[in-house]
């Protein structure tokens, strides 16, 4: 901000003396009228203007459907084909035959696919916020697929009603015969999807940079306008995040389709900046995408599912509880609602939901429920903030542009 605020010292500092010249027209500085403006998007959010926050919000999902409307007007040819395709699936869906067991296999397994893309691309994407649904959904199921597995030394789990609900199989396996890789293999499916959902969710940036490039605008995003800022003062660099967010540049630069790939297969903050470098320097598609998807939906998924397989595993629980019970004063108390929720989780798997055993809800899974609900209404309400957002941005500029022709 020191240095945005140096350039516009400088701007007002020629503008002065183009003042003294005759030349100046303009006494609004550009930078300053751009903060400006961005100041007063940040403040239309729900909780302090709720009105014009929704009225904005309303407007701006009306033009986008209009401007989606008109694409795919243009490109009809695409739509009819995409048309027929869909009724020749659907009449194969309804009429009786042999085939329907392909069918429903095929429909299974294309939901259970598109589900977790799906939360792959809100985990990346956000529209302004991510929703964590590793945290809330894949590292949740590849938890209770560990201790399932655990439990009932198998990971065959009866269909259905798996993977809505997992118990036991009638034959459960022999003791021990559970091993690390067998319960990789079990969820490859899912975290690959996931991971594959936080590839293509991680696009935007790199689109919108190389648009930006191609085009030579400068558009009004704040992580490309801080990256630009940083490629001009990339020596006087002094703090951590400045000298980590350019080593993410560099490396991406310099080594190509391998520093891609090493950037998108650890946990790493900085990968949107690691799409806006790839945007920026016209790296080609195929490399970007190629690399991000190697990365996050193989390398990173299964390093991701070690740990949590790992620190679910059976004697792993285990000494985290009997830990839990060994701290001072409060350990006994902390540790009861662990315990019994582990041994609802059991009785669960074992079918022993209907024999007498009371089901009172545990508030460990309440809470997380409730946690659940929480994260999902403040990812929508980002949404509406940020299209909201997006409209006053259009009004902003429109209101520039009717400025410069006057």
């Amino acid at each position: 901000m020191a240095e945005n605020g140096t350039d516009c010292d400088q701007r007002r500092i020629g503008m002065i003396k183009e003042q003294h010249n005759g030349n100046f027209t303009d006494p609004s500085l550009p930078c300053e009228r751009k903060r400006r403006d961005r100041e007063e998007r940040q403040n239309i959010v729900l909780w302090r203007q709720p009105l014009i926050t929704l009225q904005y919000f309303f407007l701006e999902t009306l033009i986008n459907l209009k401007e989606w409307t008109i694409k795919l007007w243009h490109r009809r040819s695409i739509v009819v084909s995409f048309l027929l395709l869909l009724a020749v699936l659907t009449a194969a869906y309804y009429i009786e035959g042999t085939h329907q067991q392909y069918v429903q296999y095929t429909e299974k397994k294309f939901l259970w696919c598109a589900y977790w893309v799906g939360l792959g691309i809100l985990s990346s994407v956000g529209l302004g916020t991510g929703l964590h649904t590793f945290l809330l959904y894949l590292g949740p199921h590849i938890a209770s697929v560990t201790l399932a597995a655990y439990e009932c030394n198998s990971v065959n789990f009866p269909e259905p009603p798996y993977p809505d609900q997992i118990i036991c199989p009638d034959v459960e396996g022999i003791e021990g015969s559970i091993s690390l890789w067998t319960i990789i293999s079990k969820v490859r499916l899912e975290a690959c999807m996931w991971g594959a959902g936080t590839a293509i969710g991680e696009l935007p940036p790199y689109f919108m940079a190389r648009a930006a490039r191609l085009s030579g605008a400068e558009p009004d995003d704040e992580e490309y306008q801080e990256f630009e800022e940083m490629l001009e003062h990339a020596e006087a660099a002094q703090d951590f995040a400045s000298r980590a967010k350019l080593a993410v540049q560099n490396l991406v630069q310099k080594v190509g389709f391998f520093g891609i790939l090493a950037c998108a297969s650890i946990p790493n903050p900085l990968f949107d900046l690691a799409g806006i470098t790839c945007g920026h320097f016209l790296v080609p598609f195929w490399t970007f995408f190629g690399a991000t998807l190697i990365g996050k939906a193989i390398i990173k998924m299964h390093i991701q599912k070690l740990f949590v397989i790992i620190t679910f595993s059976k004697h792993i629980v285990e000494q985290m509880v009997s830990l839990i019970g060994a701290v001072p004063s409060i350990g006994p108390s902390l540790q009861k609602p662990f315990q019994e929720y582990l041994e609802a989780q059991r009785i669960k798997l074992h079918h022993k939901s209907d024999n007498g055993v009371p089901q009172g809800e545990n508030w460990l899974s309440w809470t997380f429920e409730k946690l659940v609900i929480v994260m999902v209404c403040y990812f929508i309400l980002s949404i509406i903030n940020s299209m909201a957002q997006s409209y006053a941005k259009r009004v902003q500029q429109k209101m520039y542009s009717e400025e410069k022709t006057k």
